[in-house]
């Protein structure tokens, strides 16, 4: 039986997974930051190689999260992981391109524009994954 949008929000179905998300999401930006500011400022590696490489570590720890916790998942699908990948991937080059535009025009400090960049690339991921990914009944 389908579900009608309405109908998953009064059950609350949606409102849950939405803050799950949002929590998991939460988790991987500290993970996206401590491994940012690792790579940028401990491997002195170039910002626009620092930050792929940090969403990308965010990226695994935030698959495992969502299917474990807020999809309930029982096992781990490895086309799951690549359909989350490459909804992440929009999300990387979201964030990449704004991080390095704000930075440019804005001149703020990069790990406070990577935030600004990290919500961009939020909005992407919520709705694409939300129905794709983790679509009812895959």
């Amino acid at each position: 039986m389908r579900r009608g949008f309405g109908t998953l929000l009064k059950q609350g179905w949606l409102w849950g997974r939405v803050g799950k998300f949002t929590v998991v999401g939460a988790v991987g930006i500290g993970v996206n930051m401590l491994l940012l500011y690792g790579l940028r400022d401990g491997a002195r590696l170039p910002l626009l190689l620092a930050s792929p490489l940090a969403i990308e570590g965010s990226i695994a720890s935030n698959y495992v999260g969502n299917d474990v916790w807020t999809f309930k998942r029982a096992s781990r699908s490895l086309r799951r992981f690549a359909k989350f990948n490459l909804v992440s991937l929009g999300s990387l080059a979201i964030q990449t391109g704004s991080l390095y535009t704000i930075v440019a025009v804005s001149h703020i400090h990069y790990l406070l524009a990577n935030l600004m960049a990290i919500g961009l690339g939020f909005l992407w991921n919520i709705t694409v994954n939300f129905l794709w990914t983790w679509k009812e009944g895959t």
